[in-house]
């Protein structure tokens, strides 16, 4: 092993005992390292909790967007959640047809407000977001993958399975490779950029004087707050984005 290579992995060991570090700081909850259930993969007590504290936070903000509403004097938090459901329902109408847009606007509606709670829920010194977390974002994307199918089925009958098929018959290995990397790529795509930005944090933390404790998970937060601010809306836009596209593909029908 060259010289280089020696310090290349000495240094990749440094950084990783600084961010087990910082991160071993930070859990102030005694949350323990995610445990192996035979069959069944790794069970992470933390992400659990942190998307129930998710959801709670969802339904808090959504009660009392909608708790007195009024038509001639609406609050500032009724006209920001009005607003936000006028935006989506148009991006759904502009993808699909409004009869059928109406039946996944619930579904739309409440998985951007549980995304981007989630996204911003790891900027909470000693929190994490549920998203940082494969397993989340990957039974998320299998639930769009399997209610796009379920739509489809519901709207087009056996039909829905022509494009398995069109233009020909020997396309189908390449169609269903397709259909498989949707849910793949929309889960990872959310990870990876939510994942990172808590990593990002997480260094930020190593290189502060002050150490990881909560005084500097603000200032690390702060650091970097604004950027991941914007990236925590604009994954959550993709991915309810895309879930509206792969829905439009799946129910409408094609032009010809």
């Amino acid at each position: 092993m060259s010289a280089e290579a020696a310090a290349h992995g000495a240094g990749g060991e440094a950084s990783a005992s600084m961010l087990d570090q910082v991160h071993h700081a930070l859990n102030i909850w005694g949350f323990h390292d995610p445990v192996t259930i035979t069959g069944l993969g790794q069970l992470n007590l933390k992400t659990i909790v942190m998307t129930w504290v998710v959801m709670l936070l969802v339904i808090l903000f959504t009660v009392s967007a909608t708790r007195s509403m009024k038509v001639d004097r609406p609050s500032k938090l009724q006209l920001m959640v009005e607003e936000l459901f006028q935006f989506l329902r148009g991006l759904v109408n502009d993808n699909l047809d409004p009869k059928k847009g109406a039946s996944i606007m619930v579904l739309v509606f409440s998985l951007f407000i549980f995304l981007l709670f989630s996204n911003l829920w790891g900027l909470v010194p000693s929190m994490m977001s549920p998203t940082a977390d494969v397993n989340t974002t990957l039974g998320m994307a299998i639930m769009v993958f399997v209610l796009t199918i379920l739509l489809g089925i519901k709207f087009k009958g056996a039909g829905y399975f022509k494009h398995f098929v069109q233009p020909f018959v020997f396309f189908l290995p390449l169609v269903i490779v397709e259909e498989i990397a949707k849910p793949i790529t929309l889960a990872f795509r959310l990870y990876g950029n939510i994942y990172a930005g808590e990593v990002l944090i997480a260094v930020l933390l190593g290189l502060i004087p002050l150490g990881a404790t909560i005084f500097g998970g603000f200032i690390a937060s702060v650091i970097w707050l604004g950027f991941s601010i914007f990236v925590g809306f604009i994954q959550a836009f993709i991915f309810t984005m895309l879930t509206i596209a792969y829905t439009s593909q799946a129910v409408e029908e094609a032009e010809h």
